[in-house]
């Protein structure tokens, strides 16, 4: 997206591959590679690098995904080719100094440590393994302290090489830039990565099924998510899937879940529900917080829902609040140049055409009731909700996890 009225451009740079592509051995080499981007590259030692990015007012960062590595940036004009030369340096040439190597390494081990106590963690480790069993999905994208400890410069370096690659970038561009100066910068940017095509991660099977389960942790609140399968994001139902978690969990006041289980009883102060995707597995899923001693009452209240969803379906006052409500919100989204590059690089992801954000609040608008309760009754699986419940709930039957 061309805009010429403020001389800055922003970049959101995705590189298909991501943390699952490690090996068993390594886990959290991409995520402490990303971490030392910024510290040291060419014949720039961590200082220097700082330096010189403040002098240009550049903004580079770096994040680690299970499926993705996620490189932005934003830069002015008038220093455009100096910025993407240091972005550039980052990407091909990061020098892994042991002593900056030790720094970062000492910052994920201290995240680890707080992961062990954070229930979130605790408990989205325990649905993911519950989901996944030993495929890559399950596994932590910080790695473990075990492997996070072992790991070397030469570790770094090979997941660097790994993932990026020529053939596995996605760029989105807005800003004071045209397509043909983006291409030259491209050029300048990536053209020295490696051509090599990461390899294909296995569709996994999705192993959960209905059922609780409950990790003793020491608190006076329990904290509760709760998941089954869903659709791809490739799905043609995908759309009206999205709209009726909405519907039922957006987290805000009007969705149902929030009505009943905050509103109505009073049993948490916040409840939502999301559909979520991998490249080849989708879920639907949900979490809140509730007292030890409501959690199954909350719990029971969750399944009621899920199960009047798919008995009752949505009414078409429902919708159409949902509808001017989304489509509404849907123009906020592109408040920037950072946000607008990051949604056209997650449009080419999900393979969405150009034309998708021009498209999509019409489609919504073209949702009926029939078309949302066939969805619902495909998607909403009351009997396959799995709970996984991360505190010391009263009244509760179901596993414990070891």
């Amino acid at each position: 997206v061309e805009d010429r009225t403020i001389p800055f451009t922003a970049l959101q740079i995705y590189f298909k591959g991501g943390a699952v592509l490690e090996p068993e051995d390594k886990l959290g080499a991409a995520y402490l590679m990303t971490g030392l981007l910024e510290e040291g590259a060419g014949p720039h030692d961590a200082a220097e690098f700082q330096k010189r990015q403040q002098e240009l007012a550049a903004d580079f960062s770096y994040d680690a995904y299970s499926e993705t590595l996620s490189v932005g940036a934003r830069f002015l004009t008038e220093d455009r080719e100096q910025s993407i030369e240091l972005l550039r340096l980052s990407l091909e040439e990061p020098r892994f100094d042991p002593d900056r190597v030790e720094f970062v390494r000492g910052q994920v081990l201290s995240i680890l440590a707080d992961h062990e106590k954070d229930p979130e963690k605790i408990g989205s480790s325990m649905m993911d393994s519950l989901t996944y069993g030993d495929h890559p999905f399950a596994r932590p994208i910080e790695g473990t302290a075990e492997t996070v400890k072992a790991l070397t410069p030469g570790d770094l370096e090979s997941i660097r090489q790994t993932l990026f690659s020529r053939n596995n970038v996605i760029v989105g561009a807005a800003g004071d830039i045209s397509a043909a100066e983006l291409g030259e910068l491209l050029d300048d940017l990536l053209g020295g990565l490696p051509d090599a095509v990461p390899a294909a991660v296995e569709v996994p099977e999705f192993l959960l099924d209905g059922g609780v389960t409950v990790v003793d942790f020491p608190s006076p609140q329990s904290l509760v998510l709760f998941a089954h399968e869903g659709i791809q994001r490739s799905d043609p139902d995908f759309l009206p899937a999205y709209v009726l978690t909405e519907i039922i969990g957006s987290g805000s006041f009007g969705s149902r879940l929030h009505s009943e289980v905050r509103e109505k009883r009073g049993l948490t102060y916040g409840i939502g529900a999301y559909l979520g995707a991998h490249s080849n597995s989708g879920f639907i899923a949900g979490d809140f917080a509730t007292a030890n001693e409501t959690a199954a009452e909350a719990i029971g209240v969750v399944q009621t829902e899920w199960e009047r969803l798919v008995r009752d379906g949505v009414s078409e006052n429902e919708l159409q609040r949902f509808k001017t409500h989304l489509t509404g919100a849907y123009p906020l989204r592109f408040d920037g140049n950072s946000r607008i590059a990051g949604i056209l690089a997650r449009m080419q992801f999900d393979n969405l055409p150009a034309s998708y954000v021009k498209d999509r609040n019409d489609m919504v608008n073209a949702l009926t009731v029939e078309k949302m309760n066939q969805v619902a009754k495909r998607l909403i699986r009351p009997e396959e909700l799995h709970f996984v419940v991360v505190g010391q709930p009263e009244g509760l039957e179901g596993d414990l996890a070891d």
